[in-house]
């Protein structure tokens, strides 16, 4: 078995899509980053990464088995064993994984640049481990609380969790089962349109904002987004925090 030492991580927990694992030049200094003492590093099939790298489900068994007890974690000088943790490549791409001790990818990870470089230089050559699992990936099934990557593309890790926070908000909306509420916030969203709005029915309404949207990401959304959470606490503490958070990290880059 391949080993890869003193790895940056910088975990992100509980995320079931790719595209909210950052990145490194997406990397924020308040976001705790940790070393890798030693982790195990597989080559795995393209359908097996996926799942790990876009889905929370548990993991082969005989994966699991394979890694068990054979990363360790630094911290303060101690040496921490992990339970199930690996780094895995489909010989294109590279993430980091630690089950917490359950049995699916709780924690994810990317690699900086020279160490995700390093891993594919590793593996290059090496045949692809294989494990005993039959899950569809087609299977899986994109919606409102978890938009699919297609919706996310392009966007920066502020217009990501903005464009969730949108989200959350319109799901709250939805389950109101209002029609005049939710034709005054298409209207807001798309003022041009508003003779016509008037005239549809519920499903229509929700249909066309939702379509609207969930496409891209500018000004437009952040607006929207802004006047919808208002007056909402914890919606208000979310968009707080991450505007606060890109703005000292563009501070820093700068």
């Amino acid at each position: 078995m391949l080993y890869m030492h003193d790895v940056w991580v910088n975990w992100f927990e509980g995320e079931e899509n790719g595209y909210n694992v950052c990145h490194f030049h997406e990397w924020r200094k308040e976001d705790g980053i940790e070393l890798l003492d030693q982790a195990p590093l597989l080559l795995v099939s393209e359908e097996l990464y996926q799942y790990i790298e876009n889905d929370l489900q548990d993991l082969p068994i005989s994966l699991l088995e394979s890694i068990h007890r054979r990363a360790y974690l630094r911290k303060n000088q101690e040496r921490k064993t992990l339970d199930y943790a690996a780094i895995v490549t489909n010989g294109e791409t590279v993430i980091a994984f630690d089950t917490l001790g359950y049995t699916l990818p709780v924690r994810k990870s990317r690699l900086i640049p020279r160490q995700e470089r390093l891993a594919l230089e590793m593996v290059d050559g090496q045949k692809v481990s294989t494990f005993e699992w039959n899950v569809d990936m087609t299977d899986k099934e994109h919606h409102i609380l978890s938009l699919s990557p297609e919706q996310m593309l392009g966007l920066t890790r502020k217009e990501r969790q903005l464009k969730q926070l949108l989200m959350m908000a319109l799901d709250q909306l939805k389950q109101t089962d209002n029609l005049q509420e939710i034709r005054y916030w298409l209207t807001e969203w798309d003022p041009s349109e508003y003779s016509r709005i008037c005239e549809l029915s519920m499903e229509e309404s929700w249909q066309r904002l939702y379509d609207g949207t969930t496409v891209g990401w500018g000004r437009e959304h952040e607006e929207l987004c802004g006047k919808l959470i208002k007056g909402q606490p914890f919606f208000e503490k979310i968009w707080e925090l991450e505007n606060e958070k890109a703005e000292t990290s563009l501070k820093k880059q700068n």
